[in-house]
């Protein structure tokens, strides 16, 4: 059995122990977590148990949080499946079956009784949330006409030549059926209402759950579409101006500011690690959520970035969130006197420090 097909097999076993009722799907808000999100609804809702509507985690909010546990028990499911949110102890609704489907390093482990983990992080390659997300569809029943959305997932953590060179097999087909075009745009789109000033990823969850495919997203007309090209052309606003900013430089590492309400950090980041192929590029926005600064870390030449940031971490306070995601895309949000401590400690002077 293949890994990715004992993930399914682990993912039905775990749904087969939920409750009468409808259960509920959250996710992230990125394509990934989104695809994700989407594949497994429309998966278990073949399998006849139709989900509530999909819930979209969004900014600094966590499905460990009370006020998303309250939410959650008002609404009695039979069942929790969490995707592309990270893995860590505790129940996130103590009583109800739940199924964490997910890619990242696990921030800690949840007893048996709080959660079945399907975790792809100590897999080679690891697969994204919507990939893993393909395999349980797959192990729930057909599911071939839904694996575009796992294409969208892959694209949009992995980028497309990585996306193709890890998995040849699921990235080959679609390139066909879809084109890399296609898949491309698709992408871009999906990712920006969560990147926009309103950070409401709700127009791409509605279009991913009904989509037949990535055509449906790129040259669609109604008003989700449309949504969709309005904050993407917002959020190239915002990039463009970031764009601009020289970066400041200190030992192995290269900081970009921007102070803006669009998710942009790691746009920014990622834009300047092709001419700054050595360091470790961070993009960091102290616009984008008062009293804090986003930042986002990427690097061609360091290949664990969540091990280079802890290394280097400052004396955190219990709002922090740091070094959290992938060994090649990581980054946190930090409070404004955390994020001082961290750029003095990196060697920058007065100019990386926000007031």
């Amino acid at each position: 059995m293949t890994t990715l097909a004992a993930h399914g097999a682990a993912f039905a076993r775990a749904t087969a122990g939920f409750g009468p009722d409808a259960p509920v799907v959250l996710c992230h808000d990125d394509a990934d977590g989104l695809s994700a999100g989407a594949l497994l609804a429309r998966a278990l809702a073949r399998a006849g148990r139709s989900p509530g509507p999909v819930r979209v985690i969004g900014r600094g909010a966590s499905p460990w949080s009370a006020p998303i546990r309250d939410e959650l028990a008002a609404r009695r499911p039979g069942g929790l499946v969490v995707t592309d949110l990270g893995v860590q102890a505790g129940a996130i609704l103590p009583g109800i079956p739940t199924v964490l489907v997910d890619h990242h390093v696990p921030r800690s482990w949840p007893d048996p009784s709080e959660a079945t983990v399907i975790s792809g992080h100590a897999d080679t390659p690891i697969p994204t949330s919507s990939l893993l997300a393909l395999a349980c569809a797959t192990a729930l029943g057909a599911s071939e006409d839904l694996a575009w959305l796992a294409g969208i997932g892959l694209v949009g953590d992995l980028g497309e030549r990585r996306a193709g060179s890890d998995f040849p097999d699921i990235m080959g087909p679609l390139r066909k059926a879809h084109t890399a075009k296609a898949l491309r745009e698709a992408v871009s789109l999906v990712n920006a209402p969560r990147r926009s000033a309103s950070g409401d990823a709700t127009p791409a969850r509605r279009l991913l759950l009904r989509a037949t495919g990535p055509a449906d997203i790129v040259g669609g007309t109604d008003p989700e579409a449309a949504a969709l090209q309005a904050a993407r052309a917002e959020v190239k606003a915002a990039l463009d101006a970031a764009r601009s900013v020289p970066p400041l430089f200190a030992g192995p590492v290269a900081l970009i500011r921007c102070a803006s309400p669009c998710q942009i950090h790691p746009l920014v980041a990622q834009s300047w690690t092709g001419r700054l192929r050595r360091q470790v590029v961070i993009g960091a926005n102290a616009g984008f959520r008062s009293g804090y600064v986003h930042f986002a870390a990427r690097s061609a030449a360091v290949p664990d970035l969540i091990t280079f940031l802890q290394e280097r971490a400052p004396a955190l306070g219990p709002d922090d969130q740091f070094a959290q995601g992938h060994r090649r895309a990581t980054g946190g949000q930090v409070r404004v006197e955390t994020w001082n401590r961290f750029v003095a400690g990196l060697g920058f002077g007065p100019e990386a420090q926000v007031p």
